[in-house]
């Protein structure tokens, strides 16, 4: 009988990071580890780690050390560092953090555990060398989808057998066949014919769940360090998609997010810029699926089409998550970015003039080398007329290996300190004015909590994790996983406070008989 091996993730960062940690799972899982939820009950920690601005790069570090703490006093008996942050400073990271027994770049994750038990028995991986990967895909998107199956691309966990010159195919023809296999699945674990499962293993029980549509970033803003270590843009094939939706519907998903460093660009690789366009219907109608939601959205690349899908298709959240980051021009130009206040306010305009439900989301930097104080009250006029649902507000820092970092008009870190403290203030103010704007609406909520504390969910207009919540005034009838339909009677800060209709609770206990 096999050894007993245990491991736990630990994940840290962005959506996109869970699906990676879920892939791992799934790899690990289907290769005979154990997966337990603490790491103090796991022989090795995984800690997927982030490595986009300096606050989450310590918060991988502390994980990392926190980890380490637990070897010696409990099962535990290493801690490895996998993500973003290990894939872009590799043997820079290990010899910085000795208590790492293992740092492990994308290019190990098809052979986790032939790692894991490497380092777990005593041996040593050496860390890998970081390399610019947008230097490994060819520059024309067209030519990328054959030469990326040599590429590690985490959280693309299936590929089609036959990929060549049909990698174009569109959602229609995706019919979850046989030919959508696993990648690197162990030998016996591949089913011999019917539908794959996907090379996943879900970590949690939540009713919600990401879904990558893509990997990479084509975009070069001047700030950005992502595209360095996560590569050139490459979409996943659309059966690949609606394959691993079916399979978390089955898993008792009720919504879906997709993922991936900007949706605007997919399927420019696969010949149809607008293919998200034909994949969202499809998605919209998977068995069991009651929302989908769609992040990471350039401003400077939505389109008619898009919008009208995102606001008219049933099922799809009218949900906007607007990568605006600022909106003076010449900060704008700076950051290697398009746009201006009254071009953003226009498509705001537009979204709403279609659906004036719509939520509406975005980050900001401020304090970016050369803004004035003229380019601060630009901002704030775009944020006083942009009523958005949720705002988040970074001030600037370097980030090593980007063009920002080497501009000589940088403002004194008090400086940015003062703005962000300002816009922050102003911005919290916002979108509380924005919630009351709600009072009186009726939302779809999809119940995520029920527990002492009361029940919780999210209407269209709020995402996971970064955006605000629903409160409910009542428990009966509730449970974790089924969409009400409810009033809003109160908000407290950037949340809503609800009250569910009865008719809504009548049809829900009439599908749970």
């Amino acid at each position: 009988m096999p050894e007993r091996r245990t491991v736990a993730l630990v994940t840290l960062g962005c959506a996109r990071n869970e699906v990676d940690s879920e892939e791992l799972a799934g790899r690990l899982e289907a290769d005979g580890w154990e997966l337990v939820e603490d790491a103090e009950d796991a022989d090795v920690a995984v800690v997927n780690t982030c490595g986009f601005v300096e606050a989450a790069k310590k918060d991988s570090v502390d994980a990392l050390l926190e980890a380490n703490d637990l070897k010696g006093h409990g099962r535990t008996q290493a801690v490895v560092a996998v993500g973003c942050m290990a894939e872009r400073y590799g043997k820079e990271l290990a010899e910085a953090l000795p208590e790492a027994d293992g740092v492990l770049g994308f290019d190990d994750y098809a052979d986790i555990s032939d790692r894991l038990q490497t380092i777990l028995s005593g041996g040593i991986h050496a860390s890998h060398t970081p390399r610019d990967r947008r230097k490994l895909l060819p520059i024309s998107p067209a030519e990328r989808q054959r030469a990326g199956a040599g590429v590690a691309l985490p959280g693309h966990a299936l590929v089609d057998a036959t990929a060549g010159s049909d990698a174009a195919a569109g959602p229609g023809a995706a019919d979850g066949s046989a030919t959508a296999t696993p990648a690197d699945l162990p030998d016996g674990i591949a089913p011999a014919s019917g539908p794959r499962a996907p090379l996943r293993r879900r970590l949690g029980s939540s009713p919600v769940a990401s879904v990558k549509l893509a990997s990479g970033c084509d975009r070069r803003c001047s700030f950005c360090a992502i595209p360095s270590f996560r590569g050139s843009f490459i979409s996943r094939r659309p059966s690949d998609v609606l394959g691993e939706t079916r399979w978390l519907a089955e898993q008792g998903v009720k919504e879906i997010m997709l993922v991936s460093e900007n949706n605007t660009s997919y399927g420019k690789d696969l010949g149809d810029i607008r293919l998200l366009e034909t994949l969202l219907p499809e998605l919209a109608g998977v068995d069991g699926i009651e929302r989908v939601r769609v992040s990471y959205l350039q401003p400077a690349e939505m389109r008619p089409g898009l919008i009208d899908v995102l606001t008219s298709t049933p099922k799809i959240a009218p949900y906007f998550d607007l990568s605006f980051q600022h909106s003076a021009p010449d900060v704008l130009r700076s950051m290697r970015r398009f746009g201006d206040t009254d071009r953003f306010l226009e498509l705001l305009d537009t979204i709403r003039s279609k659906a004036p439900q719509a939520g509406v989301r975005s980050n900001f930097i401020v304090g970016f080398p050369g803004e004035t104080e003229a380019d601060l009250a630009e901002l704030e006029r775009f944020l006083t007329g942009a009523r958005l649902d949720a705002i988040g507000v970074f001030g600037y820092s370097d980030e090593e290996g980007t063009e920002a970092a080497t501009y000589e008009n940088k403002l004194d870190e008090d400086v940015v300190a003062e703005r962000l403290a300002h816009v922050s203030r102003l911005a919290e103010e916002l979108v509380s004015q924005r919630a009351e704007e709600r009072l009186g609406e009726t939302v779809h909520v999809l119940v995520e909590s029920v527990d002492e504390d009361g029940v919780v969910g999210r209407a269209a207009h709020q995402a996971p994790e970064t955006d605000g919540q629903v409160l409910f005034t009542e428990e009966t009838g509730l449970s974790v996983g089924r969409m009400v339909e409810a009033k809003v009677v109160g908000t407290e800060g950037v949340d809503l406070v609800a009250e569910p209709l009865q008719s809504s609770l009548a049809c829900t206990e009439e599908a749970a008989r």
